[in-house]
């Protein structure tokens, strides 16, 4: 299957969920314009009241439409943009992606993957269980956090559903993704 993008999402707000839009612009070294999470320093409110002078790791947040079709499977009642990401992708193996690795979204915007989000009880909050429905253990019995990953912008452009992902792995021996 082909790696694309299958929809963009932004709040100016700290809603919880993210409104769909024909496209978002990514701005380098800031995030989502037009997004609350837009700025060189933190802007997660949790974050914020324990330290705003930190870089901000978390500019955009990217989820694989795949954990949507697997949440609907579940009975959940969710779409692109629910669960507050600004890129949704088909065919990206978001999760298994290493730290550092680097997607090109479209023709000019490109991402740094930071690390993985965490989720919180704001899930349960949207659908009763979602938490639960986002969390796995591994066969080592490690939690396994599927609601997304992060990322920095290093190039700024416009990205659009239907536009196609490349992604760029780092050199070396690869760092798994943590929670940022």
């Amino acid at each position: 299957m082909k790696a694309m993008v299958t929809a963009v999402s932004r709040s100016e707000t700290h809603s919880f969920s993210k409104g769909s839009q024909e496209a978002i612009r990514l701005l380098a070294g800031l995030g989502v314009e037009g997004d609350a999470h837009l700025g060189v320093t933190v802007q997660h409110r949790s974050r914020v009241a324990r330290d705003p002078s930190q870089p901000n790791l978390r500019q955009v947040h990217l989820i694989h439409e795949e954990l949507y079709d697997e949440l609907r499977a579940g009975g959940f009642a969710v779409q692109a943009g629910n669960l507050g990401e600004n890129v949704t992708t088909r065919g990206v193996d978001l999760l298994g992606l290493p730290t550092g690795a680097v997607l090109h979204l479209g023709d000019q915007a490109v991402v740094e993957i930071t690390g993985l989000r965490n989720p919180c009880l704001q899930l349960d909050g949207f659908q009763d269980g979602l938490l639960k429905a986002v969390l796995d253990r591994d066969e080592r019995g490690e939690v396994v956090r599927k609601a997304g990953i992060m990322g920095i912008v290093l190039a700024g452009g416009d990205v659009r559903p239907g536009d196609p992902i490349r992604v760029e792995l780092p050199a070396g021996p690869h760092r798994r993704l943590e929670r940022v």
